[in-house]
């Protein structure tokens, strides 16, 4: 199974990267039925993740009608079937981390999610896979954000929108990582055949901000207070494992202050905007600037940079830009 990038045009030497991720993936079922002796580990390729420079595109639409913005960004990246292929099991990551309505905006909005759970079994996906490790009590974060209600009103038994079952975390040792050389990581998150990360723009009091790359914190176990101290470097080394195939931001509500909860409508500003792409730090340096702040600003963008996980010069992107 071929997880993370198996479909990316940008992976300049994809032979090598699908070998890596296949061995990793043998690793992980190895580790789950209790015939490894060590935590699975994945080395990536030199240069797999370097953008390349004729596919360097990010897609922003702006409205109301956030189902059908989705919907356009996914037909401007290439349209789902360029990500999802027959018979994939497909994750969406969004953020449901906090007991917190749509209006708060600490959570991804749920007509987003839904629409793209929708479009991945359109494409042919045999199941769509939803969840986040929470802060808050699971039950109340799924349903007040509005996200596992959502799901639930389409009736398609092949979309799962499940709480987190603590015994499927996976120790990953984070070969290349700077200053984090392993953590355990979800199951279903390491095997998924397409895996599109759907996070919340919002302020955060430790990071700076919460885009793309900060939301690989919700497919991770262990104690997350202790990856708090350099957090913006751990963030880049988490992301050396979880490499989404397209992350789209929800911009449409953001928290630009006392984020990343919230609470008060006051801290909220309503922006109806989306941004994606293939490449995560790009997409990641262009969210930033909704926040009157340079791609610069944010040390896990730069971070991610410094690793190789993308590219966060904007110059070098053809942005385009649409209302819906």
């Amino acid at each position: 199974m071929d997880a993370f990038n198996r479909k990316d045009p940008e992976v300049r030497n994809p032979g090598t990267y699908k070998q890596s991720r296949r061995e990793f993936i043998k690793q992980v079922s190895l580790w789950s039925a209790g015939l490894l002796l060590t935590p699975p580990v994945f080395t990536c390729p030199a240069g797999a993740f370097a953008a390349d420079k004729g596919n360097a595109e990010l897609w922003v639409a702006r409205g109301g009608d956030y189902p059908a913005m989705t919907r356009r960004l996914v037909d401007e990246a290439g349209g789902m079937a360029a990500f999802v292929k027959k018979g994939d099991v497909v994750v969406i990551k969004p953020n449901i981390g906090w007991d917190r309505t749509v209006a708060q905006g600490a959570n991804t909005h749920p007509e987003i999610v839904a629409a793209l759970a929708v479009m991945a079994l359109e494409a042919g996906a045999s199941r769509v896979k939803v969840f986040d490790r929470t802060c808050n009590e699971e039950r109340r974060c799924y349903r007040n954000s509005g996200i596992k209600p959502a799901l639930d009103d389409l009736g398609e038994r092949n979309i799962q929108c499940r709480y987190i079952d603590e015994r499927k975390f996976v120790p990953v040792q984070i070969k290349k990582g700077h200053t984090l050389k392993e953590w355990p990581f979800y199951k279903d998150a390491l095997e998924a055949d397409t895996y599109i990360n759907v996070p919340v723009a919002k302020h955060h009091s430790s990071a700076g901000l919460s885009l793309g790359l900060k939301n690989a914190m919700g497919v991770i176990g262990g104690w997350r207070g202790r990856l708090h101290y350099d957090l913006s470097a751990k963030i880049a080394d988490l992301n050396l494992i979880i490499r989404p195939d397209l992350t789209l931001v929800d911009a449409t509500r953001v928290i630009v202050r006392n984020g990343p909860s919230g609470g008060s409508l006051s801290d909220v500003k309503q922006l109806d905007t989306m941004v994606a792409g293939r490449d995560p730090v790009a997409v990641d340096a262009w969210a930033t600037t909704l926040f009157g702040m340079a791609p610069g600003d944010l040390e896990s963008t730069v971070r991610a940079a410094e690793l190789g996980l993308g590219r966060m010069d904007l110059d070098q992107f053809k942005i385009r830009e649409f209302q819906v």
